[in-house]
């Protein structure tokens, strides 16, 4: 079977692989090595065979590509806790980020994101997000590819000439709405946000790889500056883990999972999270483990996250708290109530006397059954443990396998330019049909004026009157409608159009 060796306790504790995508949580303290036990445990993912995918907060996860330097300590703690063929290696490694300079870009497009996790990125409010359903709903229903945010300010712009036809076809729209919203864009823009998105998208076959070996390629994602702008960050791994939902298929109980996704500063996800968004990320990470995914959230304490989800997650890692607060009082009887109960281990008083490298551990084991939780040496990883250089970050990224394919951005054909042309098309057939006596008519001293001015009204009327046309060729166009999951991102079928 295969298993991961977490640490040594009174015996050693194994997470098994079948249960690996029952999910899980590391908590603790700053400082206490939740960083470390996270590492651990995707190098065992990895040797098992499985992909993972881990968010790199502090830029210390990278050092999972380089070999650990040799210690007599690490080799005696490695000895002591049954660690067998313990020595210092790297893990094959992938670098991903944002913004694309500590690794390959990740892209997604504007229409695969969606209309729910849009609003979160610009915080907009519950009459803003509705506007944002409609603007999106336009595009779906006309065939409108918005891939970047050039795309979304098209069909704002649109929206925004031709306000009382869309509202009379979907609803109503105010201009404040749609102010607001172009006014969201600007700051998300000016925060770098706009780089996320466009193409090449992300295909997500490409994080579920292994090497030539049979080793699980580790995508480390970068969100040292990410993590600055906590809606960016925790809606960008919303919309990772809501895109493994829709896309991947039903497998199961498989013997080891297909990918573990680990989730750092897993508060972030939760805080000021409307209820109706808390409750499709409940049904995700309820759901998803039947699509061979495991999901573990890394955060200081557990009652970060709401019930719901901390019923669902299996397997715990429950590192140091120190209960100086009332809030953290309350913290470590929540972790001392989830645990499964061990008679000769005082849960809640132990929680504050963990040492550094220490955690208590509870893993589902034959059929299910939660281990009694052990007060666990963690093992020691292979890795190195710490930040790498800028010349061992560019050396792994020469060796990526997909470098090439995502480096290089591509900008088709999308909803800026096809309403762009559409409008000149206009124009320029209106132009050609207009009798020259108008424009003889004026006097030469204001004829430039007066033609822009009769040029700008029948823009607009032309640009109304293909509004109203696709307003009342709505009905017709349901063959072509995009179909939106949970999350409002495109469903798999209609993702590459």
């Amino acid at each position: 079977m295969h298993k991961i060796l977490v640490g040594k306790g009174d015996q050693p504790v194994h997470l098994l692989g079948p249960f690996g995508n029952r999910h899980g949580l590391i908590a603790g303290a700053t400082g206490t090595g939740k960083t470390v036990t996270m590492m651990v445990l995707a190098e065992g993912f990895s040797r098992m065979g499985v992909p993972v995918f881990i968010a790199d907060v502090k830029g210390d996860v990278a050092g999972l590509s380089q070999p650990g330097e040799a210690s007599d300590r690490l080799f005696q703690r490695a000895a002591e806790l049954g660690v067998q063929g313990y020595g210092n290696e790297a893990s094959p490694v992938v670098f991903w980020d944002l913004y694309g300079s500590l690794g390959h870009p990740v892209r997604t497009t504007i229409s695969e994101m969606g209309p729910n996790l849009l609003a979160r990125v610009l915080e907009l409010n519950e009459t803003q997000t509705g506007v944002l359903e409609v603007v999106f709903r336009l595009a779906d229903d006309q065939g409108l590819l918005l891939l970047d945010l050039e795309d979304l300010r098209a069909l704002l712009g649109l929206v925004t000439e031709t306000r009382k036809a869309i509202s009379k076809a979907y609803g109503l729209v105010s201009p404040q709405s749609v102010a607001a919203i172009q006014r969201a864009l600007l700051a998300l823009e000016r925060e770098g946000g706009d780089r996320m998105f466009g193409e090449p998208a992300l295909d997500l076959n490409d994080f579920m790889t292994t090497d030539l070996s049979g080793r699980g390629i580790i995508n480390v994602f970068a969100a040292n500056q990410l993590i600055l702008k906590p809606r960016l960050y925790s809606s960008f791994l919303l919309w990772l883990l809501s895109e493994l939902f829709e896309n991947l298929p039903e497998v199961g109980d498989p013997e080891k999972p297909g990918l573990v996704f680990f989730f750092d500063e897993a508060h972030l996800l939760f805080d000021d999270a409307p209820p109706i968004l808390v409750k499709r990320v409940e049904q995700v990470v309820r759901l998803i483990r039947s699509k061979g995914v495991g999901v573990y959230f890394c955060s200081q304490f557990p009652d970060d996250l709401p019930g719901e989800v901390l019923g669902q997650l299996g397997n715990r890692f429950q590192h140091a708290l120190r209960a100086f607060t009332p809030r953290d009082q309350k913290a470590v009887r929540t972790a001392a109530e989830t645990f499964a109960a061990n008679p000769g281990l005082h849960v809640a008083q132990v929680i504050s006397e963990l040492g550094v490298g220490e955690a208590l551990v509870s893993t589902l084991q034959d059929k299910g059954v939660p281990l009694p939780v052990e007060r666990t040496r963690i093992a020691p990883p292979r890795c190195r443990m710490g930040a790498i250089t800028d010349e061992e970050r560019a050396e792994v990224r020469s060796r990526s396998p997909v470098g090439a394919r995502y480096d290089t951005p591509v900008n088709r054909e999308s909803a800026h330019e096809i309403l762009a042309r559409r409008a000149e098309q206009a124009v320029e057939a209106a132009e050609s049909q207009a009798p020259s006596a108008l424009a003889t008519a004026e006097a030469p001293e204001s004829s430039a004026l007066s033609e822009l001015l009769w040029g700008k009204g029948r823009r607009q009327g032309l640009v109304e009157a293909m509004a109203k046309s696709a307003a009342r060729s709505v009905g017709s166009q349901l063959g072509r409608q995009i179909l939106r999951g949970l999350l409002g991102g495109i469903l798999g079928g209609s993702r590459r159009r």
